[in-house]
């Protein structure tokens, strides 16, 4: 059989995203602290982008006769004509992208806190080591027991692999280890919850007590809510342990953790949401944006009567040219497509925004684009990244999306209003008799709300919610 070449001609349909496409695609789920970096980065590597001069931001209709004046008048015969340019970009091509002026926020999310740089629980420990022993082979062995501390204070390391670390005496690691036992805070540097709670016991003085043997012997009894077990190998009275399990549970069980605590996000609103009059209106935070506009000075580098500069000149300014307009139409492609899904997800949740999260409606991402008539892809990159600082709180766009469960009423009810009403049910209850699962679904069935057991446990999983048996307080 023979090998040939042949030239064949064949129709075929592509979906082919053009580099604006593909910007205008990027900077979608980008949020408004990325969008910002990516323009002043976009402004460092194109000459023909610049920010407006403070002076000159004034309403457009002032600015639109200044211009005018500083068009040149010679006549363009150059191929490159901006009349195109005009037609598409007339709106970008002398204002450039500028936020829109923001109406009065009057709600703001508040900055409480400062960030600061705490001392890490590492430090606290070297600190007092430094402070009570002046012995370098001890301070040696301590700094090796610190460093094999976890975030909340365990040793995670054995003796025998401390002692291994530089042919230290197993006998002098211990020694060692007793001694940053007693540093604040106490419990630190123990190796399991038992021998955590047992260093804080000592310290209080309890030696000796049915505190300590509850820690030492019946630990986990006391973790499995078990305490007429406790009481029977105790040989008293429940009464008289409820002295005893109180000072267990006001016990630090992660004695390292203040040292380490997890830092605060500071969350900056995409989108607010004021009432004006009777109506919610979404307002875009475009805060800290730089505006926009296409350098006058390299603009009138394309002018062919500037007979100084050359062909090469020219088309590397034609490049850039067409990039900052392709940026500045999609910046603001990105705001309005922003405000639109905003407007929209404000329609929907009305009734949230009026009177809170019991009234969330059932919302998924085919209602909004249905309602904007875009696609849902597009509203799912929309709302990414993005927060709405709103009446009852700042939330992820995401957060309006959730699905509906039906009710005997005919209506749907969100998965979130569920929860929280699982989560009033459980505050409410008698905290000697806690509601079982079974006994969650009864009361929402009678509110119309007829879910499954099994839907009861998963929800109580997601609240971080303990089962009855371990929601159960004796005394």
């Amino acid at each position: 059989m023979a090998i040939a070449q042949k030239l064949h001609t064949k129709l075929v349909q592509k979906l082919i995203l053009t580099p604006s496409l593909q910007q205008a695609i990027k900077l979608l789920p980008m949020s408004t602290l990325e969008l910002a970096d990516l323009l002043n980065q976009e402004m460092v590597e194109n000459p023909l982008l610049e920010e407006v001069p403070t002076e000159e931001l004034q309403p457009a209709e002032q600015q639109q006769p200044e211009k005018a004046a500083e068009q040149p008048a010679t006549e363009k015969t150059d191929a490159w004509d901006d009349a195109d340019y005009e037609y598409f970009f007339g709106d970008y091509l002398d204002d450039g992208y500028r936020p829109r002026t923001p109406q009065e926020v009057k709600e703001l999310p508040p900055i409480e806190n400062t960030l600061s740089s705490a001392g890490s629980l590492s430090d606290h420990l070297i600190w007092q080591l430094s402070l009570q022993t002046s012995d370098e082979k001890l301070k040696e062995i301590g700094g090796a027991i610190i460093g094999n501390l976890d975030d909340d204070g365990y040793l995670v390391a054995s003796v025998e692999e401390i002692a291994a670390m530089a042919d230290w005496p197993v006998g002098e690691v211990e020694k060692a280890l007793q001694h940053i036992q007693t540093f604040d805070p106490i419990g630190v540097a123990a190796r399991d919850l038992q021998e955590c709670l047992w260093l804080q016991i000592r310290h209080l003085g309890l030696e000796g007590t049915n505190t300590e043997k509850i820690v030492t012997e019946h630990l986990r009894l006391l973790q499995n809510h078990q305490v007429p077990e406790i009481a029977r190998k105790l040989g008293v009275q429940i009464e008289d342990l409820r002295e005893h399990v109180e000072i267990i549970r006001n016990l630090d069980p992660k004695p390292g953790s203040r040292f380490n605590p997890s830092q605060s996000q500071y969350v900056i609103p995409d989108v607010y949401v004021v009432k004006v009059e009777d109506q919610y209106v979404a307002m875009l935070n475009e805060e800290g944006l730089p505006q926009l506009r296409i350098s006058p000075y390299y603009r009138r580098l394309l002018d062919k009567g500037t007979t100084e500069n050359s062909d090469e000149t020219r088309a590397y300014v034609k490049d850039k040219f067409r990039s900052a307009l392709w940026l500045i139409k999609s910046v603001d492609q990105r705001q309005k497509t922003i405000h639109k899904v905003a407007t929209s997800i404000i329609n929907f949740q009305r009734e949230f925004l009026d009177l809170g999260i019991e009234h969330l409606r059932p919302l998924v991402l085919r209602d909004v684009a249905n309602d904007i008539g875009m696609h849902e892809s597009t509203v799912s990159r929309v709302v990414n990244n993005k927060y709405m600082h709103t009446p009852q709180g700042v939330f992820e766009l995401k957060f309006f999306f959730h699905s509906g469960i039906s009710s005997s009423y005919g209506d749907s009810v969100s998965s979130v209003t569920i929860k929280q009403r699982i989560r009033k049910i459980i505050e409410n209850e008698d905290p000697r008799k806690p509601l079982s699962d079974s006994k969650i679904v009864s009361i929402l069935q009678k509110e119309g709300l007829m879910l499954a057991r099994r839907t009861i446990a998963k929800y109580r999983e997601e609240l971080k919610i303990p089962t009855s048996n371990q929601r159960k307080v004796l005394f």
